[in-house]
């Protein structure tokens, strides 16, 4: 007797051509959205949910005009509506009366472009139709249809009378599909996913089961559940961000840098001399949180965030100083060349007088010019290098480079961060950021680093006042500040007209406020898209005041210091995010003469109106960061570099915030009972740390 192999198939590690109805083609267009295997299709989660249960009333559809119906078919037409545009006409009998649902197709003689609607929408057929409300419902009674299932077709309960998942697509995939592929994937193997969570925690939190979660995730029978199954599948995602962040904290703790420092004061001394200010209370404590951990054996990892304005540079110098002073080098790297551009002004004003040797490394650096700045910082014959990513390149070596401090953070990733990183031994690192935000979630976004506060402005700052006005009473503040002496921004958000975007561009306004607006002012243009010579002239000019008004888009959002300047006005303000918004108010205040931002703006949404009135009612910038966070999410703080760095595909770090301190909690509580994740309840989480974040993170080893 020859018995059956009764051994389960390990349907997770199928190749995803080998689902039903896939094949090669299809399984190349899922390689686009990263989804190889069964397991992956079943954790390409849905980027939303639309309630398709049966429209209550059709004469009051969806506010997005979303209407669901069903009914059966009276009759059904092909109507011409052009030379290659038909449409295909039914009038369904509905529970509410009569409805017309409308197809639309591109018309071809080779083919019948209908002929699979002939066959499903006939007379008699009963069917769901998900659709738009064409018109006034009340009147026309008019579907533009974008779905329709038969009755008959046992697979239209995953499409419609339910919450429906729809998922992030490539072309040649459509939502009908990947929802029967998903399906049916679960029903294979689903039963097989094991549990990231080990189990002691998942009873302790009250976990669901992962396969229930993932049920519950794709095909929610309600909005509750739906919650339950997202908050379970976002806890394991933040409890494996947070025990990855444990272990590579620890990893960098255990790392010998090999050298010290001593507080010599032979350039500290002189340098705080010489400000010609006092530092704050709160700059001060932050040097002492920076020294101290520049003298621990291991490399330091700190993020300095405060407000725009608030001295962080002053405080970053300090640092930098301080290797110097101890016979290193240090590198202050910035996103852009004005940036860059201003913090070197910033050096040479600071430490005019002293012994420090100070270098510009940018893209536009002259090639012989750029060969002798490598070499002397090779040799050691420059002591400090501001640059832009132009300092992560390869030919770019020090001989003793100590301190590294990366401005703007939120424009770099942990690889960014690494490879800087790597042009010295186990070198001390600052990173700061004008974005404040909350410190427990700080603590998340850049979990390796610790983090220092400025919680206090200078004296004799005085914020801009800011005002939602119209255009004209704006640049009528322009005209007044210009014959009081004094200089204006105005700020648009794209270069050049686009017929895509209904917005003004600075290029067309330049020309227009120069010949027209202001024709008695002195008026200079400047953008992204310009060389970078041409950028420093324009600034150089506004800077030494033989320009009264610079037109401008975002590129000035970081690095511009003229006190002189006292009035800000940003057109189409609503097109902008708070933090832009915020940064861009910066420009102005830094002198003792009242300033004002005047946001000119039409707001077509509430989100867009709240915006505002957040920018016009405070200046605190960990306010705006806050607000901020709520409104759009992480992602816009973090950009694209770190936010990728996260691996969070359900986790919203503002939204859960109390998952997340339940994984933090237990991240670290786990890790102290079992430092390398060697019990058996813990391997399958230590599994997917490796996968997760090995690559992206170099430095996490769990071998």
């Amino acid at each position: 007797m020859i018995l059956a192999n009764t051994q389960p198939k390990n349907h997770l590690d199928r190749p995803i051509q080998f689902l039903k109805g896939v094949g090669p083609r299809r399984a190349d267009l899922f390689a686009r959205l990263d989804v190889r295997t069964l397991e992956d299709l079943l954790h390409h989660y849905p980027r939303a949910w639309q309630d398709r249960r049966e429209t209550a009333d059709l004469r009051r559809p969806a506010a997005d005009g979303l209407v669901v119906a069903r009914g059966r078919v009276l009759g059904a037409r092909v109507i011409g509506a052009g030379p290659s545009l038909a449409l295909y006409k039914a009038d369904l009998a509905t529970a509410q009366g009569e409805v017309a649902a409308v197809w639309f197709k591109h018309f071809s003689r080779r083919f019948d472009a209908f002929a699979r609607l002939k066959k499903e929408v006939r007379e008699g057929a009963q069917l769901w139709v998900v659709g738009r409300a064409e018109g006034d419902l009340v009147s026309a009674r008019e579907i533009r249809v974008e779905e329709h299932y038969p009755l008959d077709d046992p697979r239209w309960p995953l499409h419609v009378a339910r919450l429906t998942p729809l998922y992030p697509l490539t072309e040649g995939l459509s939502q009908r599909f990947v929802r029967e592929r998903v399906s049916a994937a679960l029903e294979l193997a689903c039963g097989e996913v094991r549990d990231g969570v080990p189990a002691p925690l998942a009873a302790k939190r009250r976990l669901p089961p992962a396969p229930q979660a993932l049920r519950g995730l794709h095909f929610p029978d309600d909005a509750a559940k739906l919650e339950a199954a997202r908050g379970r599948l976002a806890y394991e995602e933040l409890l494996l961000l947070e025990c990855a962040w444990v272990l590579k904290r620890r990893q960098t703790r255990g790392l010998a840098k090999g050298y010290g420092y001593e507080i010599k004061r032979t350039l500290l001394t002189p340098f705080r001399r010489g400000l010609g200010f006092e530092l704050t209370a709160a700059q001060k404590r932050v040097i002492v949180e920076i020294f101290d951990d520049l003298r621990r054996p291991y490399p330091m990892t700190r993020l300095l965030q405060g407000d725009v304005g608030s001295g962080k540079t002053v405080v970053a110098l300090s640092a930098l100083l301080l290797a110097v002073e101890n016979g290193g080098q240090g590198a202050l790297m910035a996103p852009t060349e004005i940036l860059a551009d201003q913090h070197r002004a910033t050096l040479d004003r600071f430490l005019k007088g002293l012994p420090v040797r100070v270098a510009s490394l940018t893209s536009r650096v002259p090639k012989k010019e750029r060969a002798e700045i490598l070499r002397r910082v090779e040799t050691g014959e420059t002591d400090l290098v501001v640059g832009t990513h132009a300092l992560l390149e390869e030919d770019v070596r020090f001989k003793s480079l100590r301190v590294a401090v990366i401005d703007e953070q939120h424009r770099f990733g942990v690889r960014q961060r690494a490879t800087l990183r790597q042009k010295g031994r186990l070198l001390d690192l600052l990173v700061m950021t004008a974005t404040p935000i909350p410190r427990t979630l700080a603590l998340s976004l850049y979990g390796d680093l610790d983090v220092s506060t400025i919680d206090q402005m200078p004296p004799g700052r005085t914020p801009a006042r800011t005002l939602l006005t119209a255009e004209e009473e704006a640049f009528a503040a322009v005209r007044r500040e210009a014959a009081a002496g004094r200089q204006a921004y105005v700020v648009y958000p794209i270069i050049a007209e686009s017929a895509r975007l209904d917005l003004q561009a600075a290029k067309a306004e330049y020309e227009r406020l120069k010949s027209r607006v202001f024709p008695g002012l002195k008026v200079a243009l400047i953008h992204g898209a310009m060389p970078g010579k041409a950028k420093s002239k324009v600034m150089d000019e506004f800077a030494a005041g033989r320009r009264q008004v610079l037109v401008a888009t975002p590129v000035i959002e970081v690095g511009i210091d003229v006190p002189n300047a006292t009035v800000m006005v940003i057109q189409n303000a609503d097109r902008f995010g708070l933090a832009s918004l915020h940064q861009l108010r910066g420009r102005i205040g830094r002198g003792a003469a009242e300033s004002f931002c005047h946001l000119v703006a039409d707001p077509k949404t509430p989100e867009a109106r709240r915006r505002l009135d957040v920018m016009a009612a405070t200046p605190d910038g960990f306010r705006i960061g806050e607000e901020d966070l709520r409104l759009r999410g992480p992602g816009e703080l973090l950009g694209t570099a770190q936010h990728g760095e996260l691996s969070l595909s359900v986790a919203d770090l503002v939204k859960d915030a109390g998952l997340l301190a339940w994984a933090r909690a237990d991240a670290a509580e786990l890790l102290a009972a079992d430092p390398t994740l060697q019990r058996p309840e813990n391997a399958l989480l230590r599994r997917r740390l490796g996968a997760l974040y090995r690559d992206r993170w170099s430095s996490i080893d769990l071998a």
